[in-house]
This record gives C-alpha cells, sequence and structure tokens, in this order.
C-alpha cells in the first residue's frame, strides 16, 4: 500500500495535470473539475425563477425556502474536501468505472456523476471491502490534504496476492490529526463494524455501548445522515433529533450534520424537551433518585385518573320542546368504558360529551326522529352535557397536578399506597409554595415528572428517529420522555456503562431499553480504539474492575509511547500552570481537567500566569487553545492534550466511591494524544 507524497511545488503541477505519469496531477484535476461543477450546480438553483411555477404566496414561500436550504447545502466549504477516496471496480454492473467517495454528490452539466455521495450503496465497498471480500473493488484509492489542498493519495490492490496487507497511514494521520475547535465529522475514517451500524435500517432501535474513543458519537450521527439520505421523505415528515447531555456538548458536535450536508436536525438536551416550567430548584440526590424512578409513572397515571368521578345524577338535554333524559347508570357506563380503554385522558374528556350525544340520538331516533351528525354535536355542545363532563371529568393541568402530589401529603399517600415506601415519600415531599406553580421551585426531575403527567393528559408527539448519546446517565423517567419522543419511530441509544455518575446511572442496557419502550432493540459493543493512546487507556482501565466489573476494557489501534505522565508535585497550581504552558507548545487543543471545586482556583492561577483560557463549548482559535473544564462537564468531550488536576478530587466530590472512579475514569479518557496527570494528594488506589 504505497503512500505517495505531495509533489515538490503543487502550482507548478498545473499545467501537467494530465500528462501520463502524473496520477497525483490528474486527482487534482478531478478535485478542480468537481469544484467547478458543485459551483454550476449552486448557480443553477440560485437562477431559478418561481414567479410562474406558484399557484399562490404560500406556495411561493414555501419553494422560496426550500431553494435557500438547497442553496446553503451546496456551499463548497474550501477545507473541506469534495472527496477523500476513490473505488476502481472490476465485474460487476460497475464493471470498469471508477467512482470517487465524498461527502455530497457531485454531477457535470449533462448529469454524470464527478463525486459520489458516501452513503450511496455504490460507496459501501470504500469501507467494508477487503482482501478476504474485495466486494469487487480492485483498487481502494484514500487522499490526503492539507488545508484543502489534495497532497497525497495511497492505493489498496484488494485483489492482487503479492501486495501484503498494511495499516493505512493516511487513514491514521486522519485519526491522530490534532482537534482545534468542535467535533469533526469521520466519515473519511469510518471502519467496517461502524460501518455497520451506520447503515443499519430505520424501522430497528440500535444500542451501542462504546468505551472511550470508540466513535460511538460520531457513529450516531453519520448513522443520522445517513437515514436522512435513505430515508428523506419519510424522515422530512416525522423529524429528527439528537440529544446530548448539556449544551456544551451540543455545541461541541453541532458542526459535523452541516459538514455533511444535512441542515435540519433539530438538537436538544433532556432538560431541553422537558421544559414545560422553568427549572429553578435543585432535588437531593435522594429525592432524585426517587422521582426518576420508574414507578412515579404509576403514580401519576393514579393520580390523573382520580379526577375522574363516577356520575350519580342523571342528565336531562332539552332540545326545542322535547326533553331527553340519561340515566345515571348509563352514563356510568360510558364513563367505565372510557376508563377501561386507558385512553389519554385528554382524548377520554373530548370523547365524552360525543358519547353522551349519541346516547341522546339513540333516544330520538327510538322516537321516530331522523338525527344526523350535525345534531349529534350540538347536543355535544348543550349547555347541560358541557356541565356533566366538567363535573365527571374535569381538564387537569400536569404542572398544578404533580405540585400537589408533590406538597400534598395525604394525596401523595393515597397514589402511592402499595408502590413508593413512607420513607420514599417523605423523601421527595416538599414545603406547599405560597404562589402554588408560579412560585414553586421546580427541579430538573420534577420537569421530568410533568412532562409524564402531560402525556398521560395528552399524546406527546413522536418523530421519526432519535439519537440519544450519553444515555447512560438517564433515569428511568428521562428514558421514558426520550421514549414518547420516538414511540412510533426508532432511536439510536449511545453511551458507556463505564461512565455512568448519576446516582440514577444504567445498570444495563437491557433494563435502560426497556424503559426507552424499546426493549427489542439490538445492542452493538465497540471495543476499538481509534483515539486515546494505548497507553492511556490501559492507565483508565485500572479502574473497571472496580466500578463496571464484567464490562471489556477498549483495545486502543493508536501506539503513543510517551502519551502519558504522571507527577506527584508539592505546589499544583504552579505545577498546572507550568504542564499547560508545556502542552501549548505542541499543535492542537488543550483541556484542564479539575473537579469542579478546584476550577475558581486554577481560574485565578491561570490569570496570574496571563495565560488566556475558555469554557466548555466556546470556540478554540489559535491564540486560545486552552479550555479549563469542571470534571462534571468533561464527558463526551476530547483534546489533544489534558492536563488532569489532583485525581483524589474528582473522586471525592462525588457522594459516593463508586460514582467518583466512573468520574475519574471519564475525565482520564479524554486525551487524544497526550495525557498528563498532576497530584499532591495520594492517588486512588484502584490505579494501582
Amino acid at each position: 500500500m504505497p503512500a505517495h507524497a505531495p509533489v515538490p511545488d503543487v502550482t507548478s503541477a498545473t499545467g501537467a495535470l494530465t500528462a501520463d505519469g502524473d496520477p497525483l496531477g490528474r486527482e487534482r484535476a478531478h478535485l478542480a473539475a468537481s469544484r467547478a461543477a458543485l459551483r454550476a450546480m449552486r448557480e443553477d438553483v440560485e437562477s431559478l425563477d418561481i414567479k410562474d411555477v406558484t399557484a399562490n404566496w404560500v406556495n411561493a414561500v414555501v419553494l422560496e425556502a426550500q431553494i435557500e436550504e438547497r442553496i446553503k447545502a451546496l456551499a463548497d466549504l474550501s477545507h473541506t474536501p469534495l472527496f477523500f477516496g476513490r473505488l476502481d471496480y472490476l465485474h460487476t454492473a460497475q464493471e470498469g468505472q471508477r467512482f470517487y467517495i465524498g461527502r455530497r454528490h457531485v454531477h457535470d452539466a449533462v448529469g454524470d456523476p464527478m463525486v459520489i455521495d458516501w452513503r450511496a450503496p455504490v460507496s459501501q465497498p470504500f469501507y467494508r471491502a477487503s482482501r478476504k471480500d474485495p466486494q469487487d473493488v480492485g483498487l481502494r484509492r484514500r487522499f490526503g490534504y492539507t488545508g484543502g489542498e489534495l497532497t497525497a493519495y495511497e492505493d489498496e490492490h484488494l485483489t492482487d496476492p503479492s501486495e501484503a496487507e498494511q495499516t493505512s497511514k493516511l487513514l491514521q494521520a486522519e485519526i491522530e490529526r490534532p482537534r482545534v475547535g468542535p467535533m469533526r465529522d469521520i466519515v473519511a475514517t469510518i471502519q467496517p463494524e461502524q460501518d455497520e451500524i451506520v447503515r443499519s435500517g430505520l424501522s430497528g432501535t440500535v444500542c451501542v455501548q462504546g468505551g472511550p474513543g470508540t466513535g460511538k458519537t460520531a457513529v450516531g450521527l453519520h448513522r443520522v445522515a445517513y437515514l436522512l439520505y435513505a430515508h428523506r421523505e419519510r424522515l422530512a415528515r416525522t423529524g429528527t433529533l439528537v440529544i446530548g447531555p448539556n449544551r456544551s456538548f451540543l455545541h461541541y458536535i453541532e458542526q459535523v450534520l452541516p459538514a455533511l450536508g444535512e441542515l435540519e436536525v433539530r438538537q436538544s438536551t433532556v432538560d431541553d424537551l422537558v421544559a414545560h416550567v422553568e427549572v429553578r430548584g435543585e432535588d437531593t440526590a435522594a429525592a432524585a433518585v426517587v422521582k426518576g424512578d420508574a414507578r412515579m409513572a404509576e403514580v401519576l397515571r393514579r393520580a390523573v385518573r382520580s379526577h375522574v368521578t363516577l356520575p350519580t345524577e342523571p342528565l336531562m338535554v332539552v332540545r326545542g320542546s322535547r326533553r331527553w333524559r340519561i340515566p345515571a347508570y348509563e352514563l356510568e357506563e360510558i364513563v367505565r368504558e372510557l376508563l377501561d380503554r386507558d385512553v389519554r385522558y385528554g382524548a377520554a374528556r373530548d370523547a365524552l360529551p360525543q358519547r353522551i350525544a349519541h346516547a341522546v340520538l339513540v333516544r330520538m331516533e327510538q322516537a321516530g326522529e331522523a338525527p344526523d351528525d350535525r345534531v349529534q354535536d350540538a347536543v355535544a355542545r348543550n349547555a347541560a352535557v358541557k356541565a356533566a363532563v366538567k363535573a365527571v371529568w374535569p381538564p387537569v393541568d400536569p404542572a398544578r397536578l404533580v405540585l400537589r402530589l408533590l406538597s400534598d401529603a395525604e394525596f401523595l399517600a393515597a397514589h402511592a399506597d402499595g408502590i413508593l415506601t413512607a420513607e420514599e415519600q417523605a423523601t421527595i415531599l416538599l414545603p406547599k409554595p405560597p404562589r402554588g406553580v408560579k412560585s414553586a421551585q421546580w427541579s430538573p426531575a420534577d420537569a421530568v415528572l410533568i412532562d409524564e403527567a402531560t402525556d398521560l393528559v395528552q399524546r406527546t408527539h413522536s418523530l421519526g428517529h432519535v439519537v440519544l448519546d450519553e444515555a447512560q446517565d438517564l433515569s428511568p423517567m428521562q428514558y421514558r420522555a426520550v421514549g414518547r419522543r420516538c414511540s412510533t419511530g426508532s432511536a439510536t441509544v449511545l453511551g458507556d456503562l463505564a461512565q455512568g455518575t448519576t446516582p440514577w446511572a444504567t445498570a444495563s442496557w437491557a433494563e435502560a431499553l426497556s424503559h426507552l419502550g424499546k426493549p427489542e432493540a439490538a445492542v452493538e459493543e465497540l471495543t476499538a480504539g481509534f483515539r486515546v493512546p494505548r497507553e492511556v487507556i490501559a492507565y483508565a482501565s485500572r479502574l473497571l474492575p472496580h466500578m463496571s466489573p464484567g464490562l471489556a476494557p477498549v483495545s486502543s489501534v493508536r501506539e503513543n509511547p510517551g502519551s502519558l505522565s504522571v507527577r506527584a508535585v508539592s505546589d499544583l497550581d504552579a505545577a498546572v500552570v507550568s504542564a499547560c504552558l508545556e502542552s501549548l507548545t505542541r499543535e492542537g487543543s488543550i483541556g484542564l481537567i479539575a473537579s469542579d471545586a478546584r476550577v475558581p482556583a486554577l481560574a485565578a492561577a491561570l490569570a496570574s500566569a496571563g495565560l488566556p483560557y475558555l469554557s466548555p463549548g466556546e470556540e478554540t482559535t489559535p491564540d486560545t487553545r486552552l479550555t479549563l473544564v469542571p470534571a462534571s462537564l468533561a464527558k463526551g468531550l476530547e483534546y489533544d492534550y489534558v492536563v488532569l488536576d489532583e485525581p483524589a478530587a474528582v473522586v471525592s466530590a462525588e457522594p459516593d466511591e463508586r460514582t467518583g472512579l466512573r468520574r475519574l475514569y471519564v475525565a482520564l479518557t479524554r486525551a487524544v494524544s497526550g495525557l498528563t496527570v498532576l497530584h499532591v494528594q495520594p492517588l486512588p488506589v484502584q490505579l494501582g
């Protein structure tokens, strides 16, 4: 697999681009022609005149918006290569054909493809073909770029027995490229086991268990891009959503899908999804665990249905000169039938007046009248019917219901009987706020309860596909909230049980998927690490037997001798500043990770040393590549170099040792090129 270095002078090669013996020049010519074709495609869209093709102004506005989106999607990003690979086929339907594989489709003036979208079926062998299974590919070529300029290529002759199997140097260089700024796509480096997950069908839910550096987040994002390509019309109607653990994480990943040409995917946190009320309070860990327990769903269901009162009086409906009487027992039968069907509270309340009106119409027909649907609707709107419905099936405000449940001991006891213990009930009880809902100090867990109650009243809209990242940290009730958003769609669940750092962290994927409403989901495990150096992941994996016994450690494919440095120091602040200065002499991003309580002191130390720094989620610049990261926000982020401050403080900041070790495991595995661990206190014994 020979790698071909760049020619000495890129610009001087222009005149010989098509000359024999200059394959790099020919590839540059194809790149230039492809960029020109993309510009022409964009100009064609920009020149569209829609004055005579729209029936009304509404259609015109919609069409203009679609054209604007298409123009954005056809933007040529100068530092993003149009293609990164090439496939030369041998004998199949593509016999003798050559396809350039890239992030988007590009065609010439007559419609012939110049670049094939990486998601197209013909592109799949770029990721899956091997010497054992060449998939009729004679040559696979990878390209290397510097600042958007094509500078090198590398060939694999998959059917040539004389060519030995080798690790792709360009592939390895792309994986190890310094990380400055937001997360990049991995479309040029997707591995076969990752590609299988990316291209799995829309109908099934997939759960990906993957340790640090296995690319699970990237796999989830690329799966969204693939599904939008393969099922665009369906997902355009139903919608897609990416859910992350916090807004810093979402900011970190927000450029991946746009770089792949997908501009319409919404991103959110679970807290954003359930934001029916303003969150201003915080629960104790014990209260949050109880509120996040799946048993709370049944408590809420009981509380909602308790508002229904069986009728004891007959109903008299007056129409003109006639009176129609519905006895109490018949009204009770109607109410019980709706209760037995267990439909949403609001839907049943909407159906009740029509059921009563139907009973009236039966009596009209028995009396010889011939009422139609308009008569039934009029009866359903009758004042007496409305009053009966209000008495029997009153409206329920979800927030008021949850507030009453959490502040009224008798109401809670009545509906939690046999579900929550007396101690658990006492744990979640709050003082009654003086001004009701408006003055309530809602916590994040309360907001999830309100979302559950809202769904009991009125069905939550379901999307076509949801990606849930860092899923191991969700409570059962949070899983239910996410599951409601994909109840008629599918999901991609991403996480690592070893990185669960909440008191309610997921114990097993089977349990989590059951709460999500997707118990049949396939669980795939990624164990090959591509980002974290072998020395670093091996050091962090010493913690696994003590926090997640039985979980397979990540096997890193990256050799990077000297990537780990563990130093006992006497002046921690000074040592941290020195280590940051040392890291800044190298190319790439630097993350200074510390326990949340240590962040203010380190901020002061960096300021005194004149070192500018960022907070998680802020954009790095060539002059500011250092980010000060509280350990609680480190999950999902990556930096070329990490300086870890006082591991013992990271562990002791958590409510229990197991959670503390998991938080430390997360912090230890954020480094892509090098990790420096600084400590004054003794290291946790689990690190050996």
